[in-house]
């Protein structure tokens, strides 16, 4: 089955999570004028024992396209954040929930410089960096209990270019 890529949207992502990107943010000068903060962009969650917030980053090989999408995951405990650090695009797979399994996927391919914020229990494919090494800042959770599910799929999909 085939799935194209799709720009990356605030709109077409709400579903599930949300883009990181200074466009459209709430914005104010601090530190007497001399920097711009671009505000609450994301909704971090984590929840459950010993739940806290981890800061990591990230140095991802590039994948070629096309590509074969075999697996997604999902985090329960916890949403998952992915900024870049380099302007290279990444790919966002994400797929709705259908009775605790994953739907159809759908691709999203970032904008230099966009981020995103993967809600909590949203399915999604691995990081797919485009272009070049990558870095990302990942903001995630941490703490006791499992916070990973994977599903394979019986038959693969091809991500494309539309």
């Amino acid at each position: 089955m085939s799935l194209p890529i799709r720009p990356l949207t605030p709109a077409a992502f709400a579903p599930f999570g949300d883009v990181i990107e200074m466009d459209a943010a709430k914005s104010f000068p601090i530190n007497a004028g001399k920097c711009t903060r671009h505000h609450d962009l994301a909704q971090v969650e984590a929840t459950g024992p010993g739940a806290r917030v981890l800061i990591s980053l990230l140095r991802g090989e590039p994948y070629d396209l096309p590509l074969t999408l075999t697996m997604v995951e999902r985090h329960p405990l916890g949403s998952q954040a992915f900024v870049p650090l380099t302007k290279n695009t990444f790919l966002v797979v994400v797929a709705p929930d259908q009775g605790g399994h994953p739907g159809t996927p759908i691709a999203f391919e970032t904008a230099p410089g966009q981020g995103v914020n993967i809600a909590r229990n949203v399915w999604h494919g691995i990081l797919t960096p485009l272009h070049g090494i990558s870095d990302f800042v990942v903001v995630d959770r941490g703490g006791e209990g499992c916070n990973l599910e994977e599903h394979f799929f019986t038959a693969p999909y091809r991500i494309e270019h539309g």
